[in-house]
This record gives structure tokens, C-alpha cells and sequence, in this order.
């Protein structure tokens, strides 16, 4: 079974950065399609943004021109740039397959707050 390890979340101010680690250990990483999910609580987990393993993108509207997704296939990793971030971004991370073929991993708490 694929593990997955996000790191890399915190809290931040409104109009602040971070950026998201996911390392997995998939051996034929490269051709998954990968994505960003986040869930706040009491809330279902969402898809946030999508790689394709030639690296074309997706992302869901609120945080298109925020977000910047990236993979690192030689090193079975994926990324989250987001900058200005607003508390609605409040939420653990999780990455995994476009199609959620992993198991979970415990994902990475990013709260932003004044």
C-alpha cells in the first residue's frame, strides 16, 4: 500500500504563504494523476487541485490564481504553493491520487488567522 506524508502547514496571517510538501512512495508515481484535498471541520473534503503526471492543472475556482500545484515525479513528490491566503483556506491538507486510490495520510493543518 502507497504511503503518503504532507507537511509543511502552519498558521498564518490573511495575505500570508505557505507551501505543502507531499511525499509519497509510489514507485510508479509518475503516472498518477495527483491532487490537493482540503477539509475544514464540519465540512466533507474538497478537491482543491490537480496535476496530471505532464503536469497540466486544475484548480477549484476560490483558489485559482492563489494556489500553484507542482510535482517532482523523479522524487515520487507533489507541492502546494498558495500564497495570499484567506481564512476560508482554514483546513487540513491531504494529497492523493485525482481518483483517492490511497489510503489517507493524516494530512497537514493550515490555519489562517488574524
Amino acid at each position: 500500500q502507497v504511503q503518503v506524508a504532507e507537511s509543511g502547514g502552519g498558521e498564518v496571517q490573511p495575505g500570508g504563504s505557505l507551501t505543502l510538501s507531499c511525499v509519497t512512495s509510489a514507485i510508479r508515481f509518475s503516472t498518477y494523476t495527483m491532487a490537493w484535498y482540503r477539509q475544514s471541520p464540519g465540512q466533507e473534503r474538497e478537491l482543491v487541485a490537480s496535476a496530471t503526471s505532464g503536469g497540466t492543472t486544475t484548480y477549484e475556482d476560490s483558489v485559482k490564481g492563489r494556489f500553484t500545484v507542482t510535482r517532482d515525479n523523479p522524487k515520487s513528490a507533489m507541492y502546494l504553493e498558495m500564497i495570499n491566503l484567506k481564512p476560508e483556506d482554514t483546513a487540513v491538507y491531504y494529497c492523493n491520487t485525482r481518483y483517492e486510490e490511497w489510503v489517507w495520510g493524516q494530512g497537514t493543518q493550515v490555519t489562517v488567522s488574524s
